[in-house]
């Protein structure tokens, strides 16, 4: 293996998923996984995924950078955090999340907390 390795998320992403209201574009690099997700205006996870999830929260753990936007997430224990541009999260399973602002949110996020 190289000791650099560089990707781009439109050219090389492994999978790409479109989901109602949103895309998520997966890498592989450096033997961990980075997603780049696009959540677009009103997108609600319990009304776009949890439809497909099959689950009533999302199951998944995040671990992140969002980069353009701002969510709102409200965790099953009741609490409830809005972030925005430049703010980092980890959120844990149990949770709802949706995007309050008027443009996409964009986030990136690391070692394939979703365990894909």
């Amino acid at each position: 293996m190289s000791s650099i390795e560089v990707k781009n998320f439109e050219k090389d992403a492994s999978e790409v998923m479109e989901p109602n209201n949103a895309r998520v574009e997966i890498l592989n690099i450096g033997g961990q996984k980075v997603m780049k997700l696009t959540c677009q205006p009103g997108w609600k996870w319990s009304n776009d995924i949890k439809p497909l999830a099959g689950t009533d929260s999302c199951q998944a753990t995040h671990l992140g950078v969002l980069v353009q936007g701002q969510i709102t997430c409200r965790h099953d224990d009741g609490t409830e955090a809005t972030y925005g541009e430049g703010d980092a999260y980890s959120i844990k399973p149990g949770h709802d999340a949706w995007v309050v602002s008027d443009k996409p949110a964009i986030a990136y996020e690391f070692h394939g907390a979703w365990q894909i």
